[in-house]
């Protein structure tokens, strides 16, 4: 009955492999979704979705997969599914207090519930809104929605209200992803993951198992062996353009700061306005009298570390070409020779331009910095980040 919802995923361009399928029908065989929506689309997604940005593609075909079916009447519904009275006293004891089952008890119980509710759908012809008997909205009747009864079965609302209903036929929506728009922390925690170089460092405080296996059945006893942690060995040293025009752009350079420093243990940082000059800074608030000469810091990190620049690179052509063009101070050489400096020594370098690529065409300066950088400049969304990410691991 599936096998639909396996087509639609394959029309989707979702790389699901039968084997991924056939995990999902195990899950649902083994009684892991059957009588909730929502942990029915988690088991399905989290067996035959591998890639986060396949999930926009997950929930359009799991939409396309089963429209409809919240036009299917609900007396269909019941008769069609079997609803074991084990799991319905399950479900009662986890979600309802002691007064409310009595208070259910008193009118006769699960049952009594269930079969009142198929009557009230037979008699029944066309909407009800309040009232205290049929099935509808904003009323205190044990079934429909957007009211209120301790002992109700909830149909046909958006979400839970009062956390009282027995049974949830709630509609499901899911937020679509897009890998074309900018990204928020998460996501570019997800991107910034394809620049990884595993190795262990530090004290030894993980459990080795195949290890401990290893020595435990050589030596007869239970031997623990540990190693050191882990870690993502990529040094990283990223240059933040802040102020004027990159004002527009604070949010999102805000989380992939925070991105960065969350996934990159070896990461350096520093500050500059629209281009790279003789000095830059860590603490914009003391930006002039703290500054780092930029000679200080291409003699610190050496050819070994990756080099990143976020700005959107918009700045009068002056700024980058001639001595003296800088707009906040007289620089002795021109900022183009200081980003060709900062490229030769970091043969592993990127520009991250927060600007949308359909615009860089606009902007003569942009065309400046792609040409200083060869082209390696790569828009802030998701494909952007991975393909510069691919750009550094070269």
């Amino acid at each position: 009955m599936f096998l639909p919802f396996f087509e639609h995923l394959r029309k989707a361009g979702i790389p699901v492999s039968l084997r991924e399928f056939l995990t999902f029908l195990e899950g649902m065989k083994q009684g892991l979704a059957t009588y909730d929506v929502e942990a029915f689309y988690y088991l399905a997604r989290v067996a035959m979705v591998k890639d986060e940005r396949n999930l926009d593609k997950f929930d359009r075909a799991f939409a396309a997969a089963f429209q409809g079916l919240e036009e299917i009447g609900f007396e269909q519904v019941l008769e069609a599914v079997d609803i074991p009275a084990d799991w319905l006293a399950k479900m009662a004891e986890k979600h309802l207090s002691d007064a409310e089952k009595a208070e259910i008890e008193a009118l006769g119980g699960f049952d009594k519930l269930m079969e009142t509710l198929r009557e009230r759908l037979r008699e029944q012809q066309g909407r009800h809104q309040g009232g205290s008997k049929w099935i509808g909205t904003a009323g205190t009747s044990p079934f429909g929605a957007y009211g209120y009864n301790p002992e109700g079965v909830r149909i046909g609302q958006k979400e839970s209200r009062n956390q009282r209903a027995v049974k949830v036929w709630d509609k499901r929506e899911f937020r679509n992803l897009d890998d074309s728009v900018e990204l928020g922390t998460r996501n570019i925690k997800v991107a910034l993951k394809r620049l990884r170089r595993w190795a262990r460092e530090g004290a030894a405080e993980e459990l080795d198992l195949d290890g401990t296996i290893r020595a435990t059945a050589e030596h007869g006893y239970l031997d623990v062996k540990t190693r050191p942690e882990r870690h993502n060995a990529v040094k990283v040293v990223l240059f933040l353009d802040v102020g004027g025009s990159m004002d527009a752009h604070v949010k999102v350079v805000e989380e992939l700061f925070s991105a960065a420093r969350a996934e990159f243990k070896h990461l350096e940082y520093y500050y500059f306005h629209n281009c790279l000059y003789e000095g830059v800074w860590r603490d914009n608030r003391r930006r002039w009298e703290a500054q780092t000469p930029t000679w200080e810091v291409l003699r610190t990190y050496g050819p070994d570390y990756k080099c990143i620049f976020v700005g959107d690179a918009s700045m009068s052509p002056y700024e980058i070409a001639y001595p003296g063009g800088a707009n906040e101070h007289w620089n002795q050489e021109a900022g183009q020779t200081w980003l060709a400096r900062a490229r030769d020594h970091w043969g592993a370098n990127l520009w991250i331009n927060p600007v949308p690529e359909k615009y860089w065409g606009y902007t003569h300066s942009i065309g400046m910095i792609r040409e200083i950088f060869e082209d390696r400049m790569v828009p802030m969304t998701l494909s952007g980040l991975e393909r510069g990410m691919k750009m550094l691991s070269r």
